[in-house]
């Protein structure tokens, strides 16, 4: 058994879980999520918090059973508070701007990139060059602020492109005159 699929899932208020058998269904202020369940794994509610529970011992379940656990518990977190990545956009000239579902940046290419907003997310832009990404899919958030990186990954010799906010670069030396 995995020692992180025994740990009890916590269920704040606010939130209500709906049990079935091959998904887990969250629903709470920030949201609906339906989180679907390996095969081999079962949720039960006891004194109010989830419980992973294996069908049947079988040693290659054990995967499984702390996967399932973690993945119902970021749903949990993601309908009761949500998640948020920040990045930060570097670089003179370069700058994003927020249109309807749309955001468009302008990254030193000869054209502006537009990026579409997936539902479920909210995109916030501070001075034109802090994007802030929200959502109550964890999965979702991560996966559209690595897409609106990718757009212009920063340069390891001048720095300039899209990051995470704080994210350390290495930089690396351009070639010596000597």
């Amino acid at each position: 058994m995995s020692r992180i699929g025994k740990k009890p899932i916590a269920i704040p208020k606010g939130v209500t879980v709906t049990i079935a058998p091959d998904a887990v269904e969250i629903q709470g202020p920030k949201g609906t999520l339906r989180q679907v369940l390996p095969p081999g794994i079962v949720f039960a509610q006891e004194n109010g918090s989830l419980v992973a529970r294996l069908q049947r011992e079988d040693p290659g379940l054990g995967k499984f059973h702390g996967l399932a656990r973690s993945l119902v518990a970021n749903a949990v977190a993601g309908v009761a508070e949500g998640f948020k990545r920040e990045l930060d956009i570097v670089g003179i000239g370069y700058r994003a701007e927020l249109k309807g579902k749309q955001v468009h940046f302008a990254l030193g290419y000869s054209h502006p990139v537009v990026f579409e907003i997936p539902n479920g997310i909210d995109i916030a832009i501070e001075k034109q060059t802090h994007i802030t990404v929200t959502g109550p899919d964890r999965q979702l958030v991560g996966q559209v602020a690595a897409n609106i990186r990718r757009l212009r990954k920063p340069d390891p010799y001048k720095q300039k492109g899209v990051r995470y906010t704080g994210e350390v670069l290495k930089k690396k030396v351009g070639k010596t005159g000597a």
